[in-house]
Order: structure tokens, then sequence, then C-alpha cells
């Protein structure tokens, strides 16, 4: 699988010069996180969640807002487009990245979906053609994280720990990548984000990587297992300190079942 394999060539040269990967090591990280976004299935490459104002795409099911929308989380389906322009990768001609999501409504999506318009089928297909450059982005994003959380911290101590727990996680005792590691971090990052931005708060409280970090238990042995449990404890956090109305609480149990695979 090309497009998974990518993610692991991309991370080891963006992490270590010394870092070398399997096929068998990339193809663990990246069905993994395509299994939890979209169960593997083509059909949710476009996607629309219940309960949700916006989509989600790829095998990331990177955010896309309609026109007009605003919305507290990151938009991140325009920040691929960039990547891919930056590549000078061929798409339809009535997409880049300032192209809002085609359809207004999730009722008009699901619609244009079932009748398969042009514009539907052109989607899809891009999306279809385009995953190791999607695999890249995300690699791209992980390797990005940990010098944008540290450039948001001023106490010394603070950085010291965010980066200790980070290479904690991501590494083994030996200095070479852990692959389970490697799958947290990215698919948390993806799944939450960077938890940089200040509009990705409820009460002021953000659950992205970095409030992650910040919360793991530092005796535990098992980093990938304590990055798990900080993980359900800032997502429940979350749920608590969210808005009622948009119901969050129903999320808890399959959140926790995603989180449960960093580990178990």
């Amino acid at each position: 699988m090309r497009a998974i394999l990518l993610i692991f060539l991309l991370v080891s040269t963006l992490f270590s010069s010394n870092i070398h990967l399997t096929k068998k090591q990339a193809n663990y990280v990246a069905k993994k996180v395509w299994q939890n976004e979209g169960a593997g299935k083509d059909k949710y490459l476009v996607w629309w969640n219940k309960g949700e104002d916006f989509a989600s795409v790829g095998i990331g099911h990177f955010i896309w807002f309609p026109k007009g929308h605003t919305e507290r989380f990151r938009e991140v389906f325009p920040m691929l487009v960039a990547f891919m322009e930056n590549k000078h990768v061929k798409m339809p001609s009535w997409l880049n990245a300032k192209t809002p999501f085609p359809w207004a409504t999730k009722k008009a999506f699901f619609t244009a979906k079932k009748a398969r318009t042009k514009q539907y089928r052109e989607l899809f297909a891009f999306l279809k053609s385009t995953m190791s450059y999607q695999a890249e982005f995300m690699a791209e994003r992980l390797a990005k994280a940990l010098p944008q959380m540290l450039s948001t911290i001023d106490d010394p101590k603070r950085k010291a720990v965010v980066k200790k727990r980070f290479n904690e996680v991501l590494y083994n005792t030996n200095g070479s990548v852990n692959e389970r590691g490697l799958y947290v971090l990215l698919d948390y990052t993806n799944f939450k984000g960077e938890g940089t931005l200040k509009s990705e708060r409820y009460k002021g409280q953000g659950w992205g990587l970095l409030q992650v970090l910040e919360h793991m238990d530092p005796a535990m042995h098992n980093k990938q297992k304590a990055f798990a449990l900080s993980a359900k404890k800032m997502l429940s956090r979350r749920i608590k300190n969210s808005p009622p109305a948009r119901g969050e609480e129903r999320w808890r149990k399959g959140w926790n079942v995603r989180l449960d695979t960093y580990w178990k």
C-alpha cells in the first residue's frame, strides 16, 4: 500500500535520518488510522457525520466547511488541498484551497451522493486517487506538531516535559521508533488536533495532543497506555464542558474504543 508506506518514509526523514521503517510497519499504522476514521470503506471517503455541521473527507476524515460556515474546530481539508497544490497534484477544475464544501447542507450532500452527481464523482475520484498525498500530509502535520506545541509554551520546564513525553511515546528506549507509538501520535493529531488553537476549547480547556501529553502519568511504564488514559480524561473533560445541545456524550463509547487501540 504505497499511500501508507509514504507516511513512514516521510516521518522517518523528518524525525531522524537514522530511522528505517518496514513495509509491515507502514501498513500497520495506516490501516489502523483509516479503520478508525472510515472503517476502511470507500463510502466514507466523503461523509457528513451525525450531529456535526461540516463534512469529513479523505482517509483522515479532514474537516471541510460549507460556504459561510464558521466553527471552533480547525478546518483541515483546505490545508490538505494547499499541500497538494504545492506538489502540483492534478485536481478537479473547481477545487482549490479556498473552495468551500460544494453542498450547503447535509441533506443536499446526501442527495448528491445518492444521485452520484458529476461533482460528487469528481471529488470521490480525487480523494481515492490521492491517498498517498493524504498520507504524506498527515505525516507532515505530525512532524510539525511538536515545534508548534512548544512555540505556544513560555515556561522552559513545561516545554521540556511536553518534548520528553512526546519522544517517550514515539521512541523505544534504544532510540528506535515504536510503531504503536507512531500510530498513537499520528492518529490522535489527526483525530483531535495539536491542542494549540484557542478556539478549540470548551470553558477554556482543550483536548488536543498538547493537553494529553501534559496530563500523562509520568510513573506509568507503558507510555502508549499512559497516553491513552490521559486522552480519555481529556475527552471526558471535553464532554463535560461541551454545550448540551451538541450531545457529545453519544461519542464517548466510540472514542474510548479508539483510544484502547493505542495500547491493547
